[in-house]
């Protein structure tokens, strides 16, 4: 059997992946010589200015370990969770005339969910910046 009857038999074959394969080995090679060469041939001046840290042109001062409030935190995870839920309306406005009206209060459920959880949140200060 040839490679080109192979590849178009109806069976899945771990045969059909052999582009894909080659293809993949043919990039990572790629770039691993691309890196080396570059490595090889490039030039290596290091001096104190080169291997100083570099912030936006603004000399470093002081430690970076200084502790952030855990509010910060809070509203960072707190606006993922509602922005995620915003991706989950998607489906249901494609799909709104074919769910009809199960879907609807299915919608109207998470939504309620959501809004209870917000307010609870809003309740216990969660997103309270005076202290």
């Amino acid at each position: 059997m040839t490679l080109s009857v192979l590849l178009n038999s109806a069976s899945n074959t771990s045969l059909n992946y052999l582009p894909i394969v080659i293809q993949l080995v043919v990039a990572i090679g790629f770039v691993a010589f691309m890196m080396s060469v570059t490595h090889l041939l490039g030039p290596k001046r290091r001096t104190s200015d080169k291997l100083a840290n570099f912030e936006s042109g603004i000399e470093s001062v002081g430690n970076a370990r200084q502790p952030m409030a855990i509010k910060y935190f809070l509203v960072a995870i707190l606006f993922v969770l509602f922005d995620v839920e915003v991706i989950f309306f998607y489906p249901y406005a494609v799909n709104f005339k074919a769910l009809g009206k199960e879907g609807f209060l299915a919608v109207l459920m998470f939504v309620a969910f959501f809004l209870v959880g917000f307010i609870y949140i809003r309740k216990r200060g969660a997103l309270d910046w005076e202290e």
